[in-house]
């Protein structure tokens, strides 16, 4: 019997070593297939945060962006990145740096901090008061409701950043940063993601930096790796089916477990993976 590493590592489709530049071309070219598939599709968004994840991504639906207006000879399609803090952002400049690395050609910025601070308002008028922690899920779920609105007005597909080193431990907000439309990530762990920057000639900071959803006020900038209480290294090395402390196998194994329900639709009476 398969065991639950084993399980996990097909359904993530984690390979041991990867070629970037296979990978790379991989990525665009779902991309390209996707909206040629879809003749009413114009083009892709993505909120852009700073972070190694949402910065490839970013580059490669502009990579592929880039070579449809080609084929085509015209400025069909287009990618839209979006700016979305919540007020001030304390990397902003890593949001920069990372736009100027994209070279993303539109660029939208919306600060959710008045949409959100309306929500948490509303509800305290109601009786109900949040924690931080939840008003942070807020702050990811009206992040993805205005990409969605902006995809809405411009023809274009919402991309997301989700990959196996965060769908393993369900590290997201559901219906927030794990609502899209379409995944090019997901194949790759964190080490590899780093890979493909590289071979994309990626600024160094922008992919070595610590991750951080920095989505709660009370502790800003908290390490996504503090959060879980497991390293990237190690989930990385699970997702490539090596072998793991004890401990951090039981903390991996513990989130995938518990996170089911974030990697499902909603529960019908014909699902069972929830008992």
């Amino acid at each position: 019997m398969a065991s639950l590493q084993q399980k996990i590592v097909e359904e993530m489709n984690v390979q041991q070593e990867i070629n970037p530049q296979e990978e790379i071309r991989k990525s665009i070219d779902f991309l390209k297939e996707y909206v040629k598939k879809h003749s009413f599709l114009k083009g892709f968004v993505l909120g852009i945060s700073g972070g190694q994840d949402s910065t490839l991504a970013g580059k490669l639906a502009q990579m592929a962006v880039n070579e449809l207006n080609d084929e085509v000879g015209e400025k069909t399609y287009s990618f839209t990145a979006v700016r979305l803090p919540y007020g001030t952002q304390e990397d902003e400049q890593d949001c920069q740096d990372a736009l100027s690395f994209i070279e993303a050609k539109d660029v939208v910025v919306v600060d959710i901090k008045p949409a959100v601070d309306a929500s948490d308002a509303s509800l305290e008028k109601a009786g109900i008061e949040i924690s931080d922690f939840i008003k942070g899920n807020e702050k990811a779920r009206e992040r993805m409701k205005v990409q969605y609105s902006i995809a809405a007005v411009r023809q274009a597909v919402v991309l997301g950043t989700d990959h196996p080193a965060e769908a393993i431990t369900g590290f997201y907000t559901k219906f927030g940063d794990g609502g899209a439309d379409v995944l090019p990530l997901f194949r790759l762990n964190k080490r590899q993601g780093k890979q493909l920057l590289k071979e994309l000639g990626c600024p160094e900071h922008l992919y070595m930096k610590q991750p951080t959803a920095d989505l709660e006020s009370d502790r800003p900038m908290l390490t996504d790796e503090e959060a879980l209480g497991v390293t990237y290294d190690e989930i990385d090395d699970y997702l490539e089916n090596r072998t793991v402390s004890e401990e951090a196998r039981k903390t991996i194994e513990k989130h995938y477990i518990t996170t089911q329900h974030k990697r499902h639709l909603p529960v019908t009476i014909f699902d069972d993976f929830w008992k």
